[in-house]
């Protein structure tokens, strides 16, 4: 029991003056949040955010670190957690963190034609060695250009000045040449949390004031120290979700590297006024697919902290309150809109190419969001340019753009082929050499060797720079192309082969682009074709064979309009293609000692040919994929001396990739229509469980009679099928399968095979 007293006035004043004072300080104290790295467990940190709000516990200071940086940087930029955690559960998000595009972002302009390749290798002519090796597993640029729109803009908006903030921010990078950890308290944003994420081998590393930069949990991975340092708050509340490394093991590479690159971090708080969660979850530092698994249990863990946080931080914050904050936070942010270029680059002198590609400056253009992204996306495409990074800064009602440019090593050698167990095996090299100035110039050769296919070709390629680009190309090609009349596998012998086709064609290009994902190419080339065959399966090795040649020109205009996600076996994405070409020539005939006939033979042709392909996977899950496929042709040819070279001149329908290491006159025609299905299952996303199937009606079929004529049969005769079962490891350097393909038409309809590459080849000269 207590005696209840009476107070005075005097009394009651200053007992109400202390309560006064009291609670203005409670209502002044101060929580800062303290954010550790760890990569995909990092996104934890939205969970322990969520749970704080929710309870009403203020924020009034951030300090991150690598995930923690990208975090705090989202929240301390007046983002919601609700449209945080829509965010880093995007598909864009997750294209981010595997280094790849939207198809809307890619440049078809700036890619190489498809080859063979499947690994390529970069390199300067003073070292080979030593400035070959990759410094990055995954491209940046769509993450880069990501945190422009979203912090550089923030950060410009308000000076650059972190303390500015919606919530005063500090993130830390690491210098490596210094061995020291650096704290940013200011300048572009985008470019501090770029430093602080910039996991090693990862993310290709950026200099900062001309310091290389990497990630912060380096040196300092729970930023404790600079919480209390640069803003000294009454509480702090960290959120970790990392632990110093174990020590290495005599067998353990990846623990010894660790321990090498990563120095100890201190885990506690620097006083005893604050507390820390440590989030339990199972998903691991790269493991981005399961960003919603680690919100989840960061939310879940904060939970059990709450209680005693609320013991210990009085003040509230409404929801209400928070909201009104943000939208006066978020309104002052100057859209993005461009009007000045300035570029820097690792040469001598800036790297014209780069700003004469993004704005017209005579012209006094302001680039908006949306021409600005495109611009920038196609430049990034240039492939003499390895490394694109943007920064801004705020002029008036627009923006300043400073992207920083690395030139790519001047060499890039390219290595692959196709390696099978039918007797088709093809290697590939390649080899270019790229310049960029004013304009963007490669010249490039490669060769593909093997018994059944070998080819050379030298191109020489300039980019001329504008916003509105074009460039020019001058080629020369060689094909040779040995068919067998044999399915084998490396366990049979091979039969002779009873075809050989030989190509040599050069000319001249012109592409330009209409769209990111479409361009126009026009294409003049002088070709000399020589077949050589035998028009009967009855020959021994002391035959000659027939011999037709035909030389001439060809002129043609391309539309090809492609977002397939591979160069081949696709499973997502659209691709068109239309192709108008006319050809006109000479053609001889030298008959064999087969022939029927002993006499040379010359005739003129010209034609027309109409060629248009497409495929479209209009069901695309993570999962399950599916589309259409389909080409038709129209060709105007008229009939070659005998039945066999007409028949090498027509087009052939061959959508299943391993239809074109056979020659097979069932799918051979002048006008066809072909049109399938793809279906595949993917249960894990680098492994495919593919059919192709295929329905092939000609227009008109070549034909032969008893009696040595021949010509074209009645509309639409021989129809036919093509199909094909694969078994697809999409491995880093190119497809590892095993396929069924199945030709109703052959002596023996299945034929089996393991492979592993592209069954790729350089262009046709006309066929």
């Amino acid at each position: 029991m207590y005696k209840r007293t009476n107070l005075n006035p005097i009394m009651r004043y200053v007992f109400c003056l202390c309560l006064l004072l009291w609670s203005g300080f409670s209502h002044a104290q101060k929580v800062g949040l303290v954010l550790s790295g760890g990569g995909a467990t990092g996104l934890a940190h939205i969970g322990v955010l969520k749970a704080l709000e929710e309870k009403g516990i203020p924020i009034d200071y951030i300090t991150g670190t690598s995930a923690g940086a990208l975090v705090g940087s989202l929240y301390a930029s007046g983002f919601s957690l609700e449209e945080i955690e829509a965010y880093v559960l995007s598909d864009d998000f997750q294209l981010m963190t595997l280094g790849k595009l939207k198809s809307t972002q890619r440049f078809l302009y700036k890619e190489q034609e498809y080859n063979a390749s499947m690994v390529d290798i970069s390199f300067s002519g003073d070292s080979i060695i030593k400035k070959s090796l990759p410094t990055n597993f995954i491209s940046s640029a769509f993450l880069d250009f990501e945190m422009l729109k979203i912090l550089g803009t923030t950060g410009a908006s308000y000076n650059n000045d972190f303390d500015s903030l919606f919530v005063p921010f500090r993130c830390v990078a690491s210098d490596i040449v210094n061995k020291r950890s650096v704290v940013f308290n200011e300048g572009p944003l985008n470019q501090a949390v770029r430093s602080s994420m910039t996991f090693p081998f990862y993310l290709f590393p950026i200099r900062v004031n001309g310091t290389l930069m990497f990630d912060g949990g380096l040196y300092n991975n729970f930023p404790a120290n600079v919480m209390y340092n640069d803003f000294n708050p009454d509480y702090i509340i960290g959120s970790n979700v990392s632990n110093n490394a174990k020590p290495p093991s005599e067998d353990d590479l990846i623990s010894q590297l660790t321990n090498m690159l990563v120095s100890y971090s201190d885990y506690n708080l620097p006083c005893d006024a604050g507390i820390i969660i440590q989030p339990k979850t199972d998903v691991s530092t790269f493991e981005f697919e399961d960003v919603k698994l680690a919100i989840e249990n960061g939310y879940q863990n904060a939970l059990l902290y709450l209680d005693s946080i609320a013991m210990h931080v009085e003040r509230r914050v409404t929801p209400e309150e928070l909201a009104a904050r943000r939208k006066a936070f978020r309104e002052k942010i100057v859209p993005l809109k461009v009007s000045e270029i300035t570029t820097t680059s690792n040469y001598k002198r800036p790297v014209e190419f780069v700003s004469t590609s993004l704005i017209r400056e005579r012209k006094n253009e302001v680039l908006s969001l949306r021409q600005l992204e495109n611009r920038y996306y196609r430049l990034n495409a240039t492939s003499q340019l390895t490394f694109l990074y943007p920064l801004i800064s705020l002029k008036d009602t627009t923006y300043k753009l400073n992207p920083e440019a690395k030139k790519s090593k001047a060499f890039k050698l390219e290595v692959g082929g196709h390696f099978s167990s039918r007797p088709v095996n093809t290697g590939f090299l390649g080899l270019t050499y790229r310049f960029i100035g004013k304009t963007a110039s490669a010249i490039r050769a490669s060769s593909y060797f093997g018994k059944f296919y070998g080819s050379a070709k030298l191109e020489y390629t300039v980019d001329i720079p504008s916003v509105y680009p074009v460039s020019l190309s001058g080629y020369f090609t060689m094909n040779r192309w040995d068919y067998f009349r044999s399915f084998a596998t490396f366990f049979e012998d091979v039969k002779p082969s009873f075809l050989i086709q030989n190509e040599m064609y050069y000319g001249a290009r012109f592409d330009h682009p209409i769209g990111n994902n479409s361009k126009s190419t026009f294409d003049a080339r002088y070709f000399m074709l020589e077949d050589d065959y035998y028009q009967t399966e009855n020959f021994s090795n002391k035959d000659t064979s027939d011999i037709t040649n035909f030389n001439g020109f060809t002129y043609s205009w391309q539309f090809v309009q492609n977002s397939l996600n591979r160069k081949q076996f696709a499973s997502s994405g659209h691709y068109f293609i239309f192709k108008a070409r006319y050809v006109t020539g000479n053609e001889k005939y030298l008959p064999g000692t087969t022939s029927q006939t002993d006499e040379v033979v010359e005739n003129q042709h010209s034609w027309i040919n109409l060629n248009a392909e497409f495929q479209s996977f209009f069901i695309d899950k993570p999962m399950f994929h599916f589309g259409i496929h389909g080409k038709g042709v129209f060709n105007s040819q008229s009939l070659f001396t005998n039945y066999t070279a007409s028949l090498l001149t027509l087009s052939s329908f061959s959508l299943v990739p391993d239809a074109e290491t056979h020659f097979f006159k069932e799918y051979r025609s002048p006008q066809y229509l072909g049109v399938g299905i793809n279906a595949i299952l993917s249960p894990r996303k680098d492994l495919d469980l593919r059919f192709d199937g295929y329905f092939y009606q000609p227009f008109v079929t070549l034909q032969q009679n008893s009696d040595g004529t021949f010509g074209y049969s009645k509309p639409f005769k021989g129809e036919t099928y093509m199909s094909s079962a694969s078994i697809i490891y999409h491995s880093f350097a190119g497809p590892i399968r095993a396929t069924v393909n199945y030709f109703p038409k052959q002596e023996t309809p299945f034929s089996f095979q393991l492979s592993f590459g592209y069954v790729l080849f350089n262009e046709r000269a006309i066929r």
